[in-house]
């Protein structure tokens, strides 16, 4: 039985843990759920699954959470500090890190200091900070277990390999709702088309991320540091149909690959399950259905943000921070309506050329440079020049 915390609990990934949870309530007892603030689905879930401690972030909204649950024998608790807190109680085995950007960071970074186990579905812990992340796990002996479904293939391909080098990982891209369009194209698409994945259900960040290519750019840079890989034998394909997750080519030339339909929660729960496989009633993929499984290189030139991912994971130090700030607060101007498509590559790339680079950064250096990053970005938006 595992003792579970999930760190964004009414998020996609946080909801379909959820739904692992209940169904395999054998195997995982459901101790911490946090949210930022959707506090009307946190009461519903506290109230559905009895958790021993809810978190919410916002700590305006601590009392209409209070009182909601003030008859339940849950303890609530609001902010930060609080996030920060429980993830180091002794009666959490696991975190489940589901939080959405840079805001993940720090809880997992205490989560490793307290020793727990971590089923890491925030990629930009280890975008901005994989370094820092990698050397304190490896201090501390705390298990990363990758929830990406790429960098579940990729984990899952290796069992049993541990003991033979890689020679490269090939990374599968869908190539979002705009494979195959011109820059011309995506001069005046919307948001409402670029919220249209045609193959996964994420939240609002990651599917424009999807869009665009970025999200493809942090796997990357977080699968050299997963799997401990020179930037040289990273690749990226476009495989519009989203049943190879990734693949692993070992020195002797043969090809790992795992298959599946495009579903999360298989990668959630062989996170929290492993090194056992738990039995699923899962839809169960068909040859038949799928007579072709096509591959593409990825547009580079029209899709930006994938090249400047590489960049950044090239120059190393804080350059990947400055990527991750400057896409965030793009990805947050794109929703509103306050920058275009094309513009947030523009945003990105100017804020990597601006920013004071650091080769050995520091936590205090990540926290400067993602501050510097964001007030530089929040001014290309609102004059949309630098």
């Amino acid at each position: 039985m595992k003792r579970i915390a999930i760190l964004g609990s009414t998020g996609s990934i946080g909801t379909q843990a959820l739904d692992v949870i209940a169904a395999n309530p054998e195997s995982f007892e459901l101790e911490v759920i946090t949210a930022y603030n959707n506090a009307d689905l946190l009461i519903e879930q506290a109230l559905q699954f009895k958790p021993n401690v809810v978190v919410i972030a916002r700590e305006d909204l601590y009392d209409k959470v209070s009182s909601a649950l003030q008859h339940e024998a849950i303890k609530v608790y609001a902010g930060a500090n609080a996030l920060n807190a429980v993830v180091e109680m002794g009666t959490v085995d696991m975190v489940l890190t589901a939080m959405v950007g840079y805001a993940g960071l720090q809880p997992t970074i205490r989560a490793i200091e307290a020793g727990k186990e971590i089923a890491l579905a925030n990629k930009e812990t280890l975008v901005v900070a994989g370094q820092l992340i990698t050397d304190l796990a490896r201090e501390k002996g705390v298990n990363i277990y990758p929830v990406d479904s790429e960098h579940s293939a990729i984990f899952q391909c290796l069992a049993g390999e541990f003991h033979n080098p890689i020679e490269k990982i090939i990374l599968t891209a869908s190539g979002g709702p705009f494979r195959g369009r011109t820059i011309d194209d995506l001069k005046f698409v919307t948001k409402a088309q670029a919220l249209k994945h045609p193959n996964w259900d994420m939240g609002a960040k990651i599917t424009i991320d999807s869009a665009s290519l970025m999200n493809k750019g942090l796997e990357v840079i977080e699968a050299k540091w997963l799997f401990g890989l020179r930037n040289d034998q990273i690749e990226v394909v476009v495989h519009p149909q989203s049943i190879i997750h990734s693949l692993v080519q070992f020195e002797d030339g043969s090809i790992k690959a795992q298959l599946g339909l495009p579903d999360m929660k298989l990668p959630i729960q062989y996170a929290l399950g492993y090194p056992n496989r738990l039995k699923s009633d899962f839809p169960r993929f068909n040859f038949l259905d799928y007579p072709q499984l096509t591959f593409e290189q990825p547009d580079l030139k029209t899709f930006r943000n994938l090249q400047l991912a590489f960049d950044a994971m090239a120059q190393g130090g804080n350059m990947p921070c400055i990527l991750n700030a400057a896409n965030e607060v793009a990805v947050g101007a794109f929703l509103q309506d306050e920058v275009g498509f094309l513009e947030m590559s523009d945003l990105i790339e100017s804020c990597m050329a601006k920013v004071a680079y650091i080769a050995n950064p520091s936590y205090a250096d990540y926290v400067d440079t993602d501050r510097e990053t964001r007030l530089l970005a929040a001014d290309f938006v609102k004059n949309k020049t630098i």
